[in-house]
């Protein structure tokens, strides 16, 4: 019987320059891709589509920002181009690129924070 790793929060991570920032509870991943119909002349349907770019969302929840050997923590809100590493029992993904796009924080009586980041990514990588 094969042993089954379920990836943790330790396993998703932000970085930057190999250094992690942030752990991450969980993610939702939303890959979106643009697209045109191709029309002939006289034809009442398409001929053909065409893809164009790739868009990646990821919405994080309960982001967890680390404290460096310093003990200073990077602010979230000024950081640019990170990127976005999602460890998995067969293979790695790296978005990379990333900008945040939006940042939810709440705190409700005696519970922890819990924050929220919705990502942009230029790029996706698996790495197995």
């Amino acid at each position: 019987m094969a042993n089954i790793t379920v990836p943790t929060s330790k396993d998703i991570y932000i970085e930057v320059n190999g250094r992690r920032l942030a752990v991450v509870e969980s993610y939702k991943s939303t890959a979106a891709k643009e697209s045109r119909l191709v029309e002939a002349f006289g034809s009442t349907e398409p001929v053909a589509s065409l893809g164009g770019k790739v868009q990646y969302v990821i919405d994080l929840s309960r982001v967890c920002v680390l404290a460096d050997t310093s003990g200073s923590i990077t602010d979230f809100y000024a950081l640019t181009d990170f990127n976005l590493v999602i460890v998995k029992p067969d293979c790695k993904i790296v978005y990379s690129g990333c900008q945040w796009a939006s940042i939810t924080e709440q705190a409700e009586l005696s519970r922890p924070v819990i924050e929220q980041v919705r990502l942009i990514a230029a790029r996706r990588m698996v790495m197995n």
